[in-house]
């Protein structure tokens, strides 16, 4: 048995056939994790992979089913941390995935240069030049606002931990677009594959995922937009089998 503290629930990521602890005041993930674990290219035998910001491990745990390669975690919130933690050890993936409770900042002094084929990152959307709308939950506030870590620091530690001609992928919000093709640009990632999310038909975009290769040529695709609602609320086909799997 797994041990769950305070509001903690053990739920499902269905696709995959596996578990994942949650906690609404701490730490839930959403959708665009999972967009991007499906979005990143990853080797599927072997290589080094490596999630920034990994909160309660989520993106690790989706990547497993993906490849067998080995993945790193990276999370500064310690009760996050354990969190992760727990969920490798309940989905006994220990030899696959491993956690290191440290700051994206200094990572790559740690781990060395260099050394991966694959970064993710679902990074802190929000700056902190506006303390009213920073969430009074600390948690949710490190993990949603630049508090510890800006998106310049995301990035220029990919490029660090990157080898030549691997990959970074992100999730981010369509505003800050300009600032993460430029700041890819300026740490020699340079951008390939771009992805719009749409909520439904005729909405404006919400989300964008971007790829990026370290010292790759100049060629950037813009890929078919990806809705998440049809007409009728429910979830579109991709976004249906991006979350529970094919339909058999």
């Amino acid at each position: 048995m797994i041990e769950l503290i305070g509001d903690e629930r053990l739920d499902y990521l269905l696709a995959e056939d596996l578990r994942i602890i949650q906690s609404p005041s701490v730490f839930a993930f959403s959708l665009d994790a999972v967009l991007l674990a499906r979005f990143a290219y990853v080797p599927i035998q072997k290589g080094n992979i490596i999630d920034l910001c990994s909160g309660n491990g989520v993106i690790p745990l989706l990547l497993s089913s993906k490849t067998k390669a080995a993945i790193t975690g990276v999370e500064i919130q310690e009760r996050l941390y354990h969190m992760a933690e727990r969920s490798i050890q309940y989905n006994r993936l220990e030899d696959r995935i491993r956690m290191i409770h440290g700051d994206v900042k200094e990572i790559a002094q740690t781990l060395g240069h260099g050394k991966y084929d694959v970064v993710t990152c679902n990074p802190p959307y929000f700056t902190s030049a506006e303390p009213s709308i920073i969430n009074e939950n600390e948690y949710l506030a490190i993990a949603r606002h630049e508090l510890l870590c800006s998106l310049e620091d995301v990035i220029r530690t990919s490029s660090q931990l990157l080898r030549q001609g691997g990959k970074a992928a992100f999730v981010h919000r369509p505003e800050r677009l300009m600032d993460i093709l430029t700041l890819m640009r300026q740490y020699r990632l340079e951008p390939k594959r771009l992805r719009f999310v749409y909520p439904k038909a005729g909405k404006e975009a919400n989300t964008i995922l971007v790829e990026g290769i370290k010292n790759g040529n100049s060629g950037l695709k813009a890929l078919a937009p990806l809705f998440v609602y049809n007409d009728e609320n429910e979830y579109t086909p991709e976004v249906r089998e991006i979350l529970y799997g094919k339909e058999e």
